[in-house]
């Protein structure tokens, strides 16, 4: 199918559609000489998104401007020795691809929109193996659905094996780099998506340390690195992407600078009345080596992940209350140890004091977590949705 133009509704699994090919096993995942493709400018850009329009499809946002594009190739690319394949999502008119094939940097393109495939493909064709081109939608992947996963869905398996990617232990090297741009309809949602996955170490982090490197809007960045005392971005998500990542900001660009596949043109700015939100911002989001260690693990992430989204319900609560109402009748007690004072609000805690406190109350004797489990598996289910 890759070869050629992908029929709609196709429900074939991928590992029948593409084979991996022997020569991406042979080659080392380091530097490739650059083929010096051709890099349209922004009105062509623009005009191949228009000409891919399909009706009702979902709103989307491209790279259209090359020194756009040549930025973010430079915050991509990593350090000297190899370099880790890269997983572009929804490359759309490939102008990004380009300039990243012709920085030497092997790429996987995974795209939905039908009409954008055979421009990717006839690239890939042209190439030695240094592009592979998969029709589906990663921000559809590992949908909850019993039976066969039909694209542009995507089963994580069948795309790392596509990819010829092994998975290695979480301590290793980052064995893949992703990039993309955060769905708008679903930017929330998406993230927490991900984090489920993250804790459990599934879907894409059953591999390793796989690096999110995604535009998202400037408002949920202001979330995902708020601090106590920010009272208006500070959540659930904060403490819980804290812990779990490294997070880097590699560049952010107005809205401006993007296009869009709405017919008018329009750029669609979400509103945002309480945090600023005149940039898309390109974060870095690193899974931390020693994530699983201590008394949080793959086992017992999901109920520290419903925690902390408990706590944040209330976040003007006290915590001693909030342990109350957990039936630990020592709450006082086990504050004083951590030296947390007693006084202390939901949105008082750091992220790692959340850490500190799940750990606390996993080894106290007097707490079991058995309750919180249905609430954990309806919680998961509807993120997933």
């Amino acid at each position: 199918m890759l070869a050629g133009r992908a029929p709609p509704g196709c429900c074939r699994r991928i590992r029948l559609l593409l084979p991996p090919l022997p020569c991406w096993a042979r080659r080392a995942a380091g530097q490739w000489a650059s083929p010096g493709l051709r890099v349209p400018e922004a009105a062509e850009v623009e005009r191949l998104v228009q000409d891919g329009l399909r009706r009702r499809s979902p709103l989307r946002r491209f790279i259209a401007c090359p020194r756009l594009a040549r930025t973010v190739q430079g915050c991509l690319r990593g350090g000297a020795g190899p370099q880790p394949v890269l997983l572009e999502c929804a490359p759309g008119p490939g102008i990004l691809t380009r300039i990243l094939l012709n920085a030497g940097i092997r790429v996987v393109a995974v795209e939905s929109n039908l009409a954008f495939l055979p421009n990717l493909q006839s690239l890939e064709n042209s190439l030695d193996g240094q592009l592979r081109v998969i029709y589906g939608d990663f921000f559809r992947l590992d949908p909850l659905v019993t039976g066969k996963v039909k694209p542009p869905a995507l089963c994580s398996d069948e795309l790392f094996e596509t990819m010829g990617v092994a998975a290695v232990p979480w301590r290793a090297d980052v064995p893949v780099k992703v990039f993309g741009i955060l769905p708008q309809r679903k930017e929330r949602n998406t993230l927490w998506r991900l984090l489920f996955s993250l804790y459990e170490c599934s879907s894409i982090y059953k591999y390793g340390r796989v690096e999110l490197n995604v535009f998202i809007s400037e408002k949920e960045y202001k979330v995902l690195t708020a601090k106590p005392g920010e009272v208006k971005a500070y959540q659930a998500l904060s403490v819980l992407w804290q812990i779990g990542c490294e997070i880097q900001l590699l560049h952010m660009e107005p809205w401006s600078s993007f296009i869009t596949n709405l017919k008018n043109g329009a750029l669609a700015i979400p509103k945002s009345t309480c945090l600023p939100n005149d940039h898309l911002c390109l974060v870095r989001l690193t899974p931390r080596q020693n994530l699983f260690t201590g008394g949080l693990k793959t086992t017992n992430s999901s109920t520290f992940v419903f925690m902390v989204k408990q706590c944040f319900a209330k976040p003007r609560s006290r915590l001693t209350d909030r342990l109350n109402s957990w039936s630990l009748d020592s709450g006082g007690k086990l504050l004083r140890e951590l030296e947390i004072p007693k006084s202390a609000e939901m949105r008082d805690l750091y992220p790692e004091d959340y850490r500190r406190l799940f750990e606390a109350l996993q080894n106290s004797s007097m707490f079991t977590d058995t309750w919180f489990h249905d609430e954990v598996l309806e919680s998961i289910r509807k993120i997933n949705l």
